[in-house]
């Protein structure tokens, strides 16, 4: 199978793309981990990407088509893929749909994270993570049991990610709604969107996603 995962920064599309890498055993392909793994090499595209990435400037979509195009058409990525962070616009959908169609890989489907923005900036925001061992916790949905003290280590510095505050959640949300959610009309028209609740816990998140890719596989046998 060859997946797209699609929703807003925070969603679960990284926790449910590993899980399906491993139930699957499908490849997953984050273009962000991708371009700086190219960034860092010395061939020409990774030349121009450093250089690209360095001054802040945006990656060309062909350039990103290319890498991708590289990536699978490697013996690994036969048994499937699963695409993180692309497309992002409609211009980069349609560009991957002709790259898929001439390598012979059509997608089976497009998954959607679909999340509520206000109640999961709450959880955003309110994350924290324990310095010492990495416990997370939060303010209201999961707080330490002795105020200021971890309770896995005992530590008592913890740590909240820059791109956590609310100011910061905010912009993501609406870099995503701006860019990203004219592709969900895109793959609805050719009948390859589904959509999940990505408000669920986690586990029922994962459940939700097996029993929508059992049933994709049931009516294509």
């Amino acid at each position: 199978m060859n997946l797209i995962l699609l929703g807003p920064p925070g969603a679960g599309k990284g926790t449910q793309a590993k899980f399906l890498e491993q139930s699957r055993r499908l490849i997953q392909i984050s273009t962000g981990e991708m371009l700086r793994h190219a960034a860092a090499s010395s061939t020409e595209t990774g030349k121009q990407l450093k250089s690209i990435l360095a001054h802040g400037h945006f990656v060309p979509d062909e350039m990103i088509i290319g890498l991708i195009a590289e990536r699978i058409s490697q013996p690994d990525c036969q048994n499937g893929f699963l695409l993180d962070g692309f497309p992002r616009t409609v211009n980069q959908a349609e560009a991957l749909d002709g790259l898929l169609s001439n390598l012979g890989f059509p997608l089976s489907a497009v998954i959607e994270i679909r999340v509520d923005e206000e109640a999961l900036t709450e959880r955003l925001v309110g994350r924290f993570n324990c310095s010492q061992c990495g416990a997370s916790y939060h303010g209201r949905f999961k707080p330490q049991k002795k105020a200021g003290t971890c309770d896995v280590c005992g530590g008592t510095n913890f740590l909240h990610r820059d791109d956590d505050r609310a100011d910061v959640v905010g912009e993501r949300f609406e870099a995503y709604r701006n860019l990203t959610t004219p592709l969900l009309p895109y793959y609805s028209k050719r009948g390859i969107l589904h959509t999940v609740n990505g408000m669920a816990d986690i586990e029922d998140v994962r459940k939700e996603i097996e029993s929508l890719l059992r049933n994709l596989q049931e009516r294509a046998a």
